[in-house]
């Protein structure tokens, strides 16, 4: 069983599908990726998805929707024990800042050559529990 606190808060997060391992491999096959400096929260507004990953428990796909004004919520793609969470995105040089109900943490964009982007996400729950989750935009 998953901590509620690490599902509600993967952000990106908390920020995953099981398509995740497809989309990795476009990714891989279109080039290197490069970080993006992302200059407004409406650049990386709508749904992302992916995989997050903790410590203390298995990976999880998760699905997160960023709103123009920076908030976001985050839910479990589960059908069993899913969960959600929600918070604020700011941005601070460059970089995405999570501030969630149940942590907090940073998000970095990256580009293929191909213009595919992919969101990596570093968190620290509320527990000190750590996560981290690969997400990509949802189609």
């Amino acid at each position: 069983m998953i901590p509620s606190g690490a599902r509600s808060l993967w952000l990106l997060l908390t920020a995953t599908v099981v398509g995740f391992a497809a989309s990795v491999l476009g990714c891989a096959s279109a080039g290197p990726l490069t970080p993006v400096a992302v200059s407004d929260i409406k650049s990386v507004a709508g749904k992302w998805s992916g995989v997050v990953y903790s410590s203390s428990s298995q990976p999880e796909a998760v699905e997160l929707t960023i709103r123009e004004d920076g908030s976001y919520d985050v839910r479990s793609l589960q059908t069993i024990g899913a969960s959600r969470g929600r918070g604020k995105i700011v941005i601070r040089e460059g970089r995405l800042i999570i501030e969630g109900e149940k942590g907090r943490g940073t998000a970095t964009v990256l580009s293929t050559r191909g213009g595919d982007r992919v969101m990596n996400v570093d968190a620290t729950l509320n527990d000190n529990s750590i996560l981290s989750a690969k997400l990509s935009p949802s189609r």
